[in-house]
């Protein structure tokens, strides 16, 4: 029997992201396994496995990490291990470098933490792809972007990048709610039929930038009365940001959610979608949104700039300027028809990324190096 080890930072984005994969692997066959920084089981895994991650690239803690991962590869033999985010990619592969003997090695990249502008700012996640590119053996990669990053810095060894369109979004999963149970939904909730609701779902971090968000949604809050926003997601600048949300005076309109596990009951309530993050892989988030028929605004970054164009599946706006989001805030909650149609040609278009759609393309990379296994 053949083995896979699926491994990704934390459970969680095992869960939200592969389960058709994990599941498609064992109907194939294989025994598959799952590592992560989390205590928790993933469903679809034979077994379970737990990794040291510190959730700081550059913690010198994630040398037992390294430890860790090269005992597993040693004893357990994997024919093919499946790496998953910028952290347990970066350990699993860094483990493999010292093995004589190893298993072959699939990197998706989810997005990688830095951009061609970012100069300076980006040399320590780049070195660290270097380091583990000699024992990538297939790289997926999922806006152009990043497919030039891999190109320019042969972060896949003497291979080529593969350019894929995200992992699959399950469409019927965020299917647009009909008007009866979104306004029982808003009352619910707390919201009235005049409210306009923005939501954000993303981990308070850095990168997600919610400080512009909540700076632009200040600036537009006089000129749309009705304007709330709804902030899903925790993480450690949370905190921060309901401080500033005080400051601002716009407390009352901000819901800070905390977690939420399904997601699709909040779009169903929801009128538009913004997202202020300075860097993306393939968003989630706003595919998902997208699949709600929401009408999303966004930032001019990579990403983003592969699922949205501008004034016809999307607004974006500049990822440094208040002004601009407070704008593409102000051009969602006065233009009801445009919101219209831009959410309309967006979830027509997301058809390409449907989980129909992707898993085979991404199982068929797979086979291109087990033909006949899966």
């Amino acid at each position: 029997m053949k083995k896979i080890l699926f491994c990704a930072s934390t459970s969680q984005h095992l869960r939200r992201f592969h389960l058709p994969y994990l599941r498609a692997f064992r109907q194939a066959g294989w025994q598959v396994w799952a590592a992560s920084g989390s205590e928790d089981p993933v469903a679809e895994a034979d077994r379970f496995v737990r990794l040291p991650l510190e959730k700081r690239l550059l913690s010198g803690k994630n040398a037992q990490a390294v430890l860790a991962a090269r005992r597993l590869l040693m004893q357990e033999q994997f024919d093919c291990v499946s790496v998953h985010t910028t952290l347990a990619a970066a350990a699993v592969r860094l483990a493999a470098r010292a093995m004589k003997q190893r298993s072959k090695i699939f990197y998706t990249c989810h997005g990688y933490l830095f951009s061609e502008s970012d100069g300076a700012r980006s040399a320590p996640y780049l070195l660290a792809e270097k380091l583990c590119a000699p024992v990538t053996d297939v790289l997926m990669v999922m806006n152009r972007e990043d497919r030039e990053i891999a190109r320019r810095h042969s972060l896949c060894g003497a291979g080529e990048p593969r350019l894929i369109p995200g992992m699959g979004v399950d469409l019927r999963r965020y299917a647009p709610w009909d008007e009866r149970r979104r306004l029982q939904s808003r009352g619910a909730h707390g919201y009235t039929p005049q409210d306009f609701v923005l939501v954000y779902a993303a981990e308070f971090s850095p990168r997600k930038n919610h400080e512009l968000l909540l700076r632009a949604f200040a600036a537009a809050v006089p000129d749309c009365p009705g304007l709330r926003l709804f902030l899903a997601g925790e993480g450690a600048l949370r905190g921060n940001c309901e401080r500033l949300a005080a400051e601002l005076g716009i407390s009352g309109r901000v819901r800070f959610a905390g977690e939420v596990r399904k997601m699709e009951q909040v779009y169903g309530l929801c009128d538009a979608s913004v997202t202020t993050s300075r860097s993306e892989g393939l968003p989630f988030n706003v595919m998902e949104a997208m699949a709600a028929k929401l009408p999303v605004a966004a930032t001019r970054v990579k990403g983003h700039e592969d699922l949205i164009r501008n004034g016809e599946t999307g607004l974006l706006f500049d990822p440094h300027s208040v002004t601009d989001a407070a704008d593409a805030i102000r051009r969602l909650y006065h233009a009801p028809e445009l919101c219209e149609a831009l959410a309309e040609t967006a979830r027509r278009e997301l058809m390409r990324y449907a989980l129909p759609a992707v898993l085979p393309q991404i199982l068929g990379v797979y086979r291109e190096s087990f033909p006949g296994e899966i």
